[in-house]
């Protein structure tokens, strides 16, 4: 979560290292999604995220990767291997780092016999180990599944044992984990992280407008990431508290802002539907879709929105010239003359959406995503995007790489930042 308020240590800033565990990330079936999430919110808290490590169900690659953690983070935090079964290892890692023999928890023993009995069913004995802690730990209770977390301090750093699913790790978090983190570390001082998305330019020509920001050492601090075509420019404001920070970072905002002008479309979480749904809704107007090469995704990404209903009228998947021609009303000639691939269909597509559903604005996609189809003239990658309104239509078109769901979602934003634009009264 951007625009976060961040707490420090009085003496310095304490360093974490996030662990995750399970072979399903190593292997590449399951992403890690939690270690993330934890360091957003080891930073919400004043504490500093320096190592994300992922370890496969192997007790000696646990231990190895617990050790190294423990010598150099002051905090290490693990999701995952407390489930029930025999690849479940965090809690014997944990006891053979902290030197601390495993012991029945009885209250975690009955309350997990108790969630069991809930559901009308008598707990496994397999279950029986959940409710073995290292000695001197604390367990952590676990209002969504059966497996307890673990609170275990040394002398030299604390150690925070977490379910892996992340409906039962996220609350434990905040209930549990957080307030005891607050009490071990202490807190004064703020930082504030602002970002300022971008899109339209690449990451080398935003960074020449802002250079002098970005260099090593400006206060305050200012980083450039790229994802999925936005570029974004992270802005970090410290301070004795949240006004200091904030004075660091209001002016910095605002030059950005000045020197990138329209290609600056929100801050912090906010993604492009997020952008055009909310203008939508504040000028009460409406809206509907044509894709071809997106598939529906315009459509998707702006319903995830809450509340959109009232703006999205619906959407056609236009995938064929005939679907094109027969159900957007677009030329024949067009498509003969200038190909499915070309400013001429793209909008074309846009005004028929827009007549067929009656909105205010439409928007269209059509291109080459491959990885076959392409041509010298019009290369896998090509994408054309239109906007229409009452009166009036306009085409931009870009070469996007050349990988099929990255041509797909570069080319979904780009249609919305026609919208954008649009509602910004700033087409060019």
């Amino acid at each position: 979560m951007e625009n976060t308020v961040l707490a420090s240590s009085a003496n310095s800033t304490p360093k974490a290292e996030v662990l995750a565990i399970g072979s399903e990330l190593t292997n590449g079936q399951c992403l890690d999604t939690n270690s993330p999430w934890l360091s957003r919110k080891l930073a919400e808290i004043g504490i500093t995220v320096r190592w994300h490590t992922i370890i496969g169900d192997d007790l000696d690659d646990n231990l190895q990767a617990f050790r190294i953690a423990a010598e150099r983070a002051d905090l290490v935090v693990s999701t995952g291997g407390l489930g029930p079964t025999q690849d479940d290892l965090t809690r014997e890692a944990l006891s053979r780092v902290a030197k601390a023999p495993l012991e029945l928890h009885e209250p975690s023993l009955a309350a997990i016999e108790q969630m069991f009995a809930q559901r009308g069913r008598v707990m496994p004995e397999a279950n029986r180990v959940q409710a073995y802690c290292p000695r001197g730990g604390v367990m952590l209770p676990n209002e969504h599944g059966t497996a307890p977390g673990i609170w275990l301090e040394t002398p030299q750093t604390v150690f925070v044992a977490l379910p892996g699913p992340p409906r039962e790790m996220q609350p434990m978090w905040e209930q549990e984990v957080v307030p005891r983190l607050r009490q071990r570390f202490g807190q004064t001082g703020v930082t504030i992280h602002r970002r300022i998305n971008t899109f339209g330019w690449g990451e080398s020509m935003v960074e020449e407008k802002v250079r002098d920001l970005t260099r090593r050492g400006h206060v305050p601090e200012v980083g450039i990431t790229a994802h999925d075509a936005v570029v974004s420019l992270r802005i970090i404001g410290r301070g004795p508290d949240a006004e200091a920070a904030w004075k660091q970072i209001e002016p910095i905002e605002k030059l950005i802002r000045d020197r990138l002008g329209p290609i600056v479309f929100g801050v912090d979480d906010e993604d492009l539907h997020d952008v055009v749904a909310r203008m939508l809704h504040e000028r009460g107007l409406t809206i509907a879709t044509a894709e071809s090469l997106t598939g529906g995704l315009v459509a998707q990404m702006l319903s995830r929105v809450p509340g959109v209903s009232e703006n999205l009228r619906g959407g056609v998947v236009a995938y064929t010239n005939e679907v094109k021609r027969d159900w957007l009303g677009v030329p024949q000639e067009l498509l003969d003359r200038y190909g499915a691939v070309s400013e001429q269909v793209a909008e074309a597509m846009a005004v028929g959406c827009r007549q067929r559903f009656g909105t205010d604005l439409a928007v269209s996609t059509t291109g080459l995503a491959g990885p076959g189809g392409g041509t010298p003239e019009k290369p896998v990658g090509l994408v054309y995007a239109a906007v229409a309104w009452e009166g009036g239509v306009r085409s931009s078109h870009f070469l996007w790489g050349t990988e099929r769901t990255q041509i797909q979602g570069r080319a979904a934003r780009m249609a919305l930042n026609l919208a954008r634009l649009h509602l910004s009264s700033r087409l060019p």
